[in-house]
């Protein structure tokens, strides 16, 4: 008896994983090229659910594909349509210039996923699922520290890119500080990269002789800013706030580094939330449009060994 109820479970097994082989989909995921080390992070986490979906399922076959700027993300759609996609996980390099690239998958009926970056017209028709870390939060969350812990501090800000998540964060930090007597000096565009966000704070540094906080909203700045008020050998600078937990920062949250005291948790693996997100929905039907927001954490020395990753790019 158990052989026969054991040879009925294998044949129902074989029929189901055939009917799954057989059940063959492909999803396309479109994500900036690793410019600095927030997208670096998001590439990886990419390539690593990537693989793990298509071992969860036999049939599909995941398509990463990088782009440095929109026209090239543009072009990188279409050669995902060519090769007949079902679903496209999206994060933008700028939304805006993509939209009707985008609008053109989504009217061919395929299931789309922006992450992170939404276009600023908000239009929930061109995309079934949205998920991004809380940008407004990112932002209100630093702002509330510097007031709470610095309530009359001079701020110099280094903004990312003239994008609406960029402008979400920096609508939360006002409000966190609106009616404070925390004064903002100046504030530039770092582009999300250290180097750009190193000469901005040359130049902060030359402009104003007196600086007490920089918010940078991302990690990757942190790093350039804090090379630039080294090599000044400024000593009124209190700290950096930076953002997204990359683990050269967590770790000197961990180490208790003055300059670093917390950080604000955006995570690249967002990409890798979207794509199960997106397999559950074309494998098993499973409901999940709308849109989906990640805590802005504030990583603490208290809380930092449970963002702390060494094995990430980031």
């Amino acid at each position: 008896m158990h052989k026969t109820i054991l040879g009925l479970a294998l044949a129902v097994a074989a029929i189901a994983g055939a009917a799954q082989a057989a059940d063959t989909k492909t999803i396309g995921v479109s994500i900036p090229a690793a410019d600095h080390g927030w997208t670096a992070g998001v590439v990886y986490h990419a390539n690593r659910v990537a693989q793990l979906l298509m071992k969860e399922h036999p049939g599909l076959k995941v398509i990463v594909k990088t782009s440095p700027d929109p026209a090239t993300q543009a072009n990188a759609l279409q050669d995902l349509e060519i090769q007949g996609i079902d679903a496209l996980v999206i994060l933008p390099t700028d939304p805006d210039p993509l939209v009707n690239a985008i609008k053109e998958v989504k009217g061919k009926g395929k299931f789309v996923s922006i992450v992170d970056r939404a276009p600023s017209s908000n239009d929930t028709s061109v995309r079934d699922l949205y998920v991004a870390g809380n940008n407004p939060a990112l932002g209100q969350v630093a702002g509330e520290y510097i007031r709470k812990n610095s309530p009359e501090a001079q701020v110099v800000v280094i903004r990312g890119l003239p994008i609406p998540i960029d402008q979400q964060r920096q609508d939360g930090f006002d409000k966190a500080i609106a009616g404070s007597k925390v004064k903002v000096l100046d504030r530039q565009f770092g582009n999300w990269n250290r180097d750009d966000a190193f000469k901005v704070m040359q130049d902060f540094l030359t402009k104003y002789p007196k600086i007490d906080v920089v918010w940078c909203q991302d990690d990757d700045m942190a790093v350039g800013v804090l090379q630039a008020i080294e090599q000044a050998k400024r000593t009124d600078i209190k700290y950096v706030i930076g953002g997204a937990g990359s683990k050269d920062m967590i770790k000197k949250v961990m180490d208790g580094d003055k300059m670093i005291p917390v950080d604000v948790l955006y995570p690249p693996s967002m990409v890798g939330t979207a794509m199960e997100l997106t397999a559950a929905a074309i494998y098993d039907q499973i409901p999940v449009h709308g849109t989906y927001t990640l805590d802005a954490t504030l990583v603490t020395k208290d809380n930092a060994k449970n963002y702390y990753f060494p094995d990430s790019p980031f």
